[in-house]
């Protein structure tokens, strides 16, 4: 504790100047924000911040703190370009595709934790939000996950942009988390505007893993259920409980998709790569006579961005521009 307590207070070593805000947008601290029904406390601008996910480690890089993070954790797949070398940077606190535990997130010596998963902020991960608040360390969750898998009330993009505002605050970069809300909005918008037939909704299956041989799938709450209503097309799991659900290839026949949005993951599971994907749909006795699989009614997307990421709205046009090749 003394040692957390002793480097939150300077600017830490090798670390940049803060990009502070300039005008009425600017931070003032100390400051407490409600996150995921948890009352957090911003004592100044982190210096030393830890991501516990790829995700989170890139939208700090996207709103111009990216040398303020000291540590990262669950890397899943290869960054974008425009964000690989500072995202090369990084200290990588955790095995690939592994979360980062509570000794070693300490070994940082954060100031600020930030995690787009619930399940990295528990007692066998990276420590429960209380004790590392009990420590002097602030942490924010994503409000897509404050429960894990649970489907989220009116879960949007709108959501997503909220965060970039929330993270924006926290580091006292206003301005920076505009521009970003901005740019993404403009993704959306142009990726919908190019939408055709969206009076004839196609029914699809957003098909993320399978585990245990069993296929996993988007249901209401997420972000998949918003884009599926934003371009007109059936989500067929939309009546489920969570926004991730365990499901059966039976109840996927007997749902009949007409289309199947297939999760490309480089995380190195079983049947995680598209192809792989299209393979097993082919071979199984009962999905290989599906309407969707026998007519290559495929579209690919990268896995990581159907969760709650900086690359989340790139997934819009591309989506858009396969469904209008099947209506």
């Amino acid at each position: 504790m003394l040692v957390l307590a002793g480097c939150s207070s300077g600017e830490s070593p090798g670390s940049s100047a803060p990009v502070a805000s300039t005008g009425p947008g600017g931070t003032t601290y100390p400051f407490t924000m409600k996150n995921c029904g948890t009352d957090v406390t911003i004592k100044a601008a982190p210096q030393r911040a830890v991501t516990l996910n790829q995700t989170a480690a890139e939208i700090l890089i996207e709103l111009g703190v990216g040398d303020r993070v000291v540590g990262s954790g669950y890397e899943i797949y290869k960054p974008p370009a425009e964000l690989a070398e500072p995202y090369g940077k990084i200290p990588q606190l955790a095995p690939r595709g592994l979360s980062i535990k509570h000794e070693k997130l300490l070994e940082a010596q954060p100031e600020f934790v930030y995690s787009g998963f619930a399940s990295f902020l528990t007692a066998e991960t990276g420590g429960e939000r209380k004790q590392l608040h009990d420590l002097g360390v602030p942490t924010y969750v994503t409000e897509f996950d404050c429960t894990y898998h649970a489907a989220v009330k009116g879960a949007n993009f709108d959501m997503l942009y909220e965060e970039y505002r929330d993270l924006a605050r926290i580091f006292n970069v206003a301005d920076a988390g505009e521009k970003l809300v901005a740019e993404q909005k403009a993704i959306v918008e142009k990726g919908v505007s190019t939408v055709e037939n969206k009076d004839k909704p196609l029914r699809v299956l957003w098909f993320y893993s399978t585990y245990n041989g069993t296929p996993w799938a988007a249901g209401p709450g997420g972000l998949p259920q918003h884009i599926s209503e934003l371009v007109g097309v059936k989500n067929i799991f939309d009546d489920a409980k969570d926004k991730w659900i365990e499901t059966s290839w039976d109840e996927v026949a007997a749902r009949n998709p007409d289309v199947i949005i297939l999760a490309d993951l480089t995380r190195g599971e079983p049947n995680d790569t598209a192809a792989e994907k299209i393979e097993l749909l082919k071979k199984d006795p009962l999905t290989s006579k599906l309407g969707a699989v026998t007519g290559d009614r495929f579209i690919t997307l990268p896995g990581a961005q159907m969760d709650p990421s900086y690359g989340t709205v790139s997934i819009v046009s591309p989506l858009v521009e396969g469904l209008n090749k099947f209506r």
